[in-house]
């Protein structure tokens, strides 16, 4: 049976998977003096916390206080797998920390991360963001019997460990052969340690604390919890160490820079900063956009919340229509444990999401969200409206269609499973109800995130994919095919 871990999207309509955010790392290294008072658990906890949304099925934390390394991790929430008690037994200067999604291997136990491994000098923890496209050829250089998990950081920890001269070496060894999207955190009994890959896909950025403390995070949001400055992103292709010395840079690779667009469209949160402007100023803009592309005369804009808000926001200020609340969150939703019943399950949206009749009787509305996937929830969403007496629905999404599967660090819906991939956006509309349907340009997107279009990944778009990946190095259980 699946943990309850408060997410019922998966509960309610199976049939319904939204796409699964990437995961969230967090990694905090103070000076040896200050550890008592810095409290690196909690520091990561709260770093954690901040990060919850890129990641849900299992959370963990490794810490060191320079003689050895303790990892405590589980299946569920950060707030369900920690507590106070558990953070006091986890003591040190040097953190690294987890908010997992499965992208590659089952959400198992021990598949959860931090991934620990014995080395000749100690040990070696590691959290990973992203999907390694080249996973079975790294793992044909492995002694066979040696992996214990089915994922593909287990197979990046496991040749870090074994080979000689530290951690460094071996990443100044591996990370060159290593292809596809990874954000790295990883640490010894001594040093914090982080890299991103040559394109850099996913996110990671590097903060400082004031005590002469250092942070890396997936996200800004994660060194706000913790009232760390921003100091600059991790750059594709470089690989950090973070010690008494400070912090010591180096390239691996060239940089290809091909930051995933999607993170502006739905993974990041929107106070996150990425390339010096926030994710909101983003998404609002991207609403602006929308509006001039796709117009219509309507009464009032709602947003899906919470998805679709900055959106909707943009779109209200460019057109001239009011913008209001129609659809009302249940905020509490995921704190059920309780296994939804059938008639429960055919009521299925409504557990997350009811109407305001009185704001949008008679209305003709403007529903803005940021993604159609498969369809299920965007025609529950019209229909629940029409019942509740809106004159006509038109649907407005901030990203263009969705045709293509992730292999980088998202679990999207395979192509058969997208309804992009199958239907035209006519078709789409006939398909969820709506009156009219309109998507935003990938250009106007593109603009929208004031970042070229050669230095970002745009294949759940496009089709165009930054790293080729090979039909054998495609699922998320191959490594499970092969035990």
């Amino acid at each position: 049976m699946p943990l309850r871990d408060g997410r019922l999207s998966h509960d309610i309509d199976p049939s319904d998977r939204p796409p699964q955010d990437a995961c969230g790392v967090f990694g905090v290294w103070v000076p040896a003096d200050q550890a008592p008072r810095a409290e690196v658990s909690k520091l990561t906890y709260y770093g954690l916390y901040a990060l919850q949304h890129r990641g849900q099925e299992s959370a963990g934390i490794a810490v060191s206080d320079g003689s050895r390394i303790v990892v405590y991790k589980d299946m569920g929430l950060v707030a369900q797998v920690f507590d106070e008690s558990v953070l006091n037994t986890l003591r040190g200067h040097i953190a690294v920390g987890h908010c997992r999604y499965s992208t590659t291997g089952s959400p198992t136990w021990e598949n959860a991360q931090p991934t620990f491994r014995s080395t000749e000098a100690g040990g070696l923890a590691l959290v990973h963001n992203g999907n390694l496209i080249n996973t079975p050829d790294l793992a044909a250089r492995l002694e066979p019997g040696v992996l214990t998990a089915t994922t593909d950081t287990e197979v990046l920890t496991a040749l870090l460990a074994t080979r000689e001269g530290g951690p460094l070496a071996a990443a100044r060894e591996i990370l060159p052969v290593t292809r596809g999207a990874y954000s790295l955190v990883f640490m010894d009994e001594g040093i914090l340690y982080a890299a991103r890959d040559p394109e850099g896909i996913r996110p990671l950025v590097l903060g400082s604390l004031e005590d002469g403390g250092w942070v890396v995070a997936s996200e800004t949001a994660g060194l706000d919890i913790v009232g760390a400055r921003f100091v600059r992103e991790i750059e594709p292709g470089e690989l950090i160490a973070i010690d008494g010395e400070g912090v010591r840079s180096e390239r691996f690779a060239e940089p290809r820079p091909k930051g995933c667009l999607f993170e502006y469209v739905y993974l990041a949160r929107p106070d996150t900063t990425i390339a010096g402007r926030s994710v909101q100023a983003t998404r609002v803009e991207v609403g602006r956009r929308l509006a001039r592309e796709h117009p219509v005369e309507a009464d009032l804009v709602i947003p899906t919340p919470e998805s679709g808000t900055p959106a909707a926001i943009g779109y209200a200020e460019a057109s001239g229509i009011p913008y209001g609340q129609g659809l009302v969150k249940n905020s509490y939703v995921g704190r059920t444990f309780i296994q939804p019943s059938q008639t429960i399950r055919q009521l299925g949206i409504r557990l997350k999401l009811n109407p305001l009749r009185e704001a949008i009787e008679g209305k003709r509305l403007v529903v803005v969200d940021d993604s159609i996937v498969r369809g299920n929830t965007q025609r529950a969403i019209v229909g629940m409206l029409r019942d509740a007496g809106a004159r006509e629905v038109h649907v407005r999404i901030s990203s263009p269609p969705v045709s293509w599967p992730c292999f980088y660090g998202i679990d999207f819906a395979t192509r058969a499973e997208l309804i992009a991939g199958n239907l035209s956006v006519e078709e789409i509309r006939d398909s969820i109800g709506a009156d009219t349907l309109g998507y935003i340009s990938l250009d106007e997107l593109i603009s929208a995130s004031r970042i070229p279009k050669d230095n970002l990944c745009r294949a759940c778009f496009d089709g165009v994919y930054p790293i080729p990946v090979e039909d054998a190095a495609r699922g998320k259980h191959l490594l499970e095919v092969t035990r």
